[in-house]
């Protein structure tokens, strides 16, 4: 099988996608909104950003798996992502099992959001007219 980078977009794109998806929605339904809030006041920050966190998570999601400015959306998450690693998850160490969750994790969803940035969003583009 030959490569196929625009087949490697989609199933980066998708994925992240489901990723933000989950995370935006246990804030969102586990955690609630006034709980995500009141976690993210613990840490220093005002409350809403903690509903901005779940609008830019959810709306992420949503433009990522339609294919919608995907690549904007994925680098657009990038500041949430290292917010979690300096604020969050920074000071439990590397592994995301270690108590707190460590920091591997988010790194490697930063990771895979600059990489689908600099790839493309894998959606189909028509054949050019000849």
């Amino acid at each position: 099988m030959n490569p196929n980078p625009k087949l490697a977009s989609l199933t980066l794109r998708v994925a992240l996608g489901l990723m933000y998806l989950a995370h935006g929605a246990t804030k969102l339904f586990v955690f609630t909104p006034a709980g995500t809030a009141k976690f993210f006041m613990s840490l220093g920050l005002p409350g809403f950003v903690g509903y901005l966190a779940i609008v830019a998570e959810l709306s992420a999601a949503g433009l990522l798996l339609s294919g919608v400015k995907a690549r904007w959306a994925a680098i657009a998450l990038v500041p949430l992502l290292a917010g979690t690693i300096v604020l969050v998850h920074g000071a439990n160490g590397w592994m995301f099992t270690n108590p707190g969750g460590g920091w591997e994790y988010p790194a490697f969803m930063i990771a895979a959001s600059l990489a689908l940035f600099f790839l493309s969003d894998g959606k189909p583009r028509p054949a050019a007219s000849v």
